[in-house]
């Protein structure tokens, strides 16, 4: 077995030296981009068959009219078995897997773990076939993510190719699962926050393509919830588009305060089993009373594209008044309130899965509201468009992605007779909850800490750069009972101007700066007589070691200093320099941004 291995190690590195000979760099990344869309497209079509055999196996045959208790059981079983499955064999947090990608790109050199390429569909597959009211795209985009980041380290590609290959796999996994390549793209772009430039347009595009297409052999022509549109956009309609581009935007901030607030909420709880069982019953109970809450969705959103109410009720209590209009508004403005709920607790409690089809959901729903309540009062406005604009709005709120947003309607409709209605509401609806909201749900726990990679350059290089990178430490210590004299005999031995001022723990007490004893450095009379506590001064400002690039330079900002000193619960580490930020960030920039 070991000569096997090494068989195909050594075979392995020898293909790695030939390709660097002959094949140029770009041509390479041209075929990694491919082969990336194409398991990318792969785990796409795997994660969405599971999803929906589990899903049908579970619910064939269930009573349209009545209560279903095992909707009582379903999510909670499906969410016990995820967490088992996370705890005891995968033995790693793969939720929330766009922060998780954002995470890797600005603080891990774009390493994403390799076992996400396979643990993120099996968890999704579990929690989401069983009723756990999230999406598959972030498990399935992480899965992408996770197979560019490790086939980039497999050919050993420098950062920025990994970092590409990683928005290659992202942009396949949303062309994938909804056949959408432009959409996926798009999402690479606004979402990833990757830079477009002609080095990077051509792989993304080709990573979208493939995995589309390879979504389209497996799956056919048919996609979640495909709607060819049969009526045209009439201009007349517009103020009411724009009305609901306002609703979309609040919806999308309920949707982000609330997701965040509920997380926090049950952050708390630290005992995991206590959490699937508080979590899990909360989430079993809402769906066993608005069954449109299990699972992705996607079934009531084709419901209400054809209009047919009777199905969006189906198995509730409001099954009864389905011919009562008000009844029917209510309800859906309770799903729409209850689905915040349902996905934050899903996850909470141990579950997989992302806030992408929720947020579709939430969409969908609150345009189908808008247009029946319009449509009560004399308006006759087609349902089927505000629905699905109304996805576009809570997308383009909640993710701050119009653009993604914009082409994922316009390609699921198979055509762009609704840009106009989507521009304008994604548009406003971005603005409406960036005012609120700087952040999205995805970006917002990053944001905090600062460890975010925006498209403001001189921020994305701060944050890739560590402190321990810029950290000086040759700096010789003193003590504040020396005498100038001993002070002497140190600043002899020592190339710098800066002498940190320690006690016996190593707490630092001050400084003392070279050109202020430079006068009274050969006065032979204060040798013994000055200690060095008579001569330090207090830095303008102290680092700690956990704060980032941005906090330390906004210090250096704040202070004017030249050089700051870096300490760990008050305890003295060493010095970073201005200089030295310099000419590590020079360093990073290059590393950066540079296109080969």
């Amino acid at each position: 077995m070991q000569a096997i291995t090494d068989f195909i190690t050594t075979s392995f590195n020898r293909f790695v030296v030939w390709r660097v000979k002959n094949v140029s760099h770009q041509n390479f990344l041209l075929v990694l981009a491919m082969a990336t869309g194409l398991f990318s497209g792969l785990a796409a079509v795997t994660l969405k068959n599971a999803i929906h055999a589990i899903h049908g196996l579970l619910t064939e045959g269930f009573d349209l009219t009545g209560w279903n208790y095992l909707y009582l059981l379903y999510p909670m079983f499906g969410i016990l078995i995820t967490l088992l499955f996370v705890r005891y064999i995968v033995k790693d947090d793969i939720s929330h897997g766009v922060t998780k990608i954002l995470h890797a790109i600005s603080q891990k050199d774009s390493n994403i773990k390799s076992h996400n390429s396979f643990t993120s569909i099996i968890g999704s597959t579990l929690t989401i076939g069983f009723g756990g009211s999230v999406g598959a795209e972030a498990p399935i985009v992480l899965t992408g993510a996770s197979i560019g980041s490790t086939l980039g380290r497999l050919f050993r590609m420098n950062y920025k190719t990994i970092t590409l290959l990683i928005g290659c796999g992202a942009a396949g996994a949303v062309a994938g699962i909804f056949k959408a390549p432009m959409a996926g793209l798009m999402f690479t772009l606004e979402v990833l926050m990757l830079d477009l430039t002609a080095v990077s347009i051509i792989p993304l595009l080709l990573a979208a393509v493939t995995a589309a297409s390879v979504a389209y052999f497996f799956l056919g022509e048919g996609a979640e919830f495909t709607f060819l549109l049969e009526s045209p956009f009439l201009l007349e309609n517009l103020p009411y588009y724009i009305l609901l581009g306002v609703l979309g935007g609040l919806v999308s901030l309920h949707m982000t305060r609330g997701t965040l607030r509920l997380e926090q909420l049950m952050s708390k709880v630290r005992n995991p089993w206590i959490k699937w069982v508080a979590g899990g019953l909360v989430l079993s109970i809402l769906i066993f009373i608005f069954p449109p809450l299990y699972g992705e969705g996607y079934d009531t959103i084709s419901a209400m594209l054809a209009g047919n109410t009777e199905a969006i009720v189906a198995n509730s209590f409001f099954y009864g008044l389905k011919d009562n209009g008000y009844a029917i508004l209510i309800f859906l403005v309770l799903i729409v309130g209850f689905k915040v709920v349902a996905s934050t607790f899903t996850n909470a409690s141990g579950g997989v899965g992302g806030i992408f089809a929720p947020t579709l959901f939430v969409g969908g729903v609150t345009g189908y509201f808008l247009v029946l309540l319009l449509n009560d009062f004399g308006a006759n406005l087609p349902v089927s468009h505000f629905t699905l604009v109304g996805m576009a709005a809570t997308m383009a709120g909640v993710m701050q992605a119009p653009l993604t947003a914009i082409f994922l309607i316009a390609e699921i409709t198979n055509g762009y007779a609704l840009f106009i209605p989507l521009i304008t509401v994604s548009t406003i609806s971005f603005l409406t909850h960036k005012y609120f909201e700087p952040h999205t749900i995805y970006t917002k726990r990053l944001a905090r800490r600062g460890e975010l990679i925006t498209h403001h350059k001189d921020k994305a290089v701060l944050t890739l750069m560590r402190l321990n990178k810029v950290l000086e430490t040759d700096f010789l210590t003193v003590h504040p009972d020396q005498t100038l004299g001993e002070l002497v005999k140190v600043v002899a031995k020592s190339r710098r101007n800066l002498f940190p001022v320690v006690d016996a723990e190593q707490k630092m007490l001050g400084v003392v700066i070279l050109d202020d004893i430079r006068e009274i450095m050969f006065s032979n009379e204060r040798y013994t007589t000055t200690k060095v506590h008579h001569l330090m001064t207090i830095p303008p400002a102290f680092i700690a070691c956990d704060e980032t690039m941005d906090q330390v330079m906004q210090k250096f900002e704040e202070t004017g200093a030249w050089n700051l000193p870096v300490v760990e619960k008050g305890k003295y580490l060493g010095f970073v320099s201005k200089s030295k930020i310099f000419s590590v960030y020079r360093r990073v920039l290059i590393h950066f941004s540079d296109e080969e």
